[in-house]
């Protein structure tokens, strides 16, 4: 797979296509998501028509488990909507972009979630790191009084965060 996907579908996609899609990628690594999931923004977002899963699937070159799953992680997430067009009975899809509301959505949905079982987590590690001893007590304890604090502020500044971005 060493060929990039400008080389692999210059048949399928414009260069302005490919560009926005390897933004879209970049972006997609620095937050930790699928490859295929920034791919298929990328396309609808560049996109001057709404694309139906089958215009994915062979436009990218994805399996259509992969297309589906991740239109369906997108509409989630607010980034993607579906559009029905009078000339066809497949459901087509156009991207969203408000900044602003992915941003709100994706912190609620990836952040507030993963925060939720936090303390008891940390808990469970303070009483493991009781069952320590000498330097390896100290610091394990310590460790987890940092995370603590880290998770009490976080805890406290989403909301704020969420506020700003729209959300309640």
């Amino acid at each position: 797979m060493g060929e990039s996907l400008l080389e692999s579908t210059n048949s399928r996609l414009a260069p302005v296509e490919v560009e926005a899609i390897q933004l879209f990628v970049q972006f997609s690594r620095a937050l930790g998501q699928p490859r295929s999931i920034a791919e298929i923004y990328g396309m609808l977002f560049v996109s001057h028509v709404p694309l139906s899963l089958d215009d994915l699937v062979e436009r990218l070159q994805l399996s259509r488990g992969s297309a589906s799953q991740g239109l369906k992680y997108l509409r989630e997430l607010g980034a993607v909507r579906p559009v029905n067009r009078p000339d066809s009975r497949r459901v087509h899809y156009e991207a969203v972009a408000e900044l602003r509301n992915l941003a709100g959505t994706f912190l609620h949905q990836q952040v507030e979630r993963h925060l939720g079982d936090s303390a008891a987590r940390l808990e469970k590690m303070g009483r493991h790191s009781q069952a320590l001893t000498g330097a390896a007590r100290r610091h394990a304890l310590a460790r987890v009084k940092l995370l603590q604090s880290w998770e009490k502020n976080g805890r406290q500044m989403l909301p704020y965060l969420l506020k700003m971005l729209g959300r309640k």
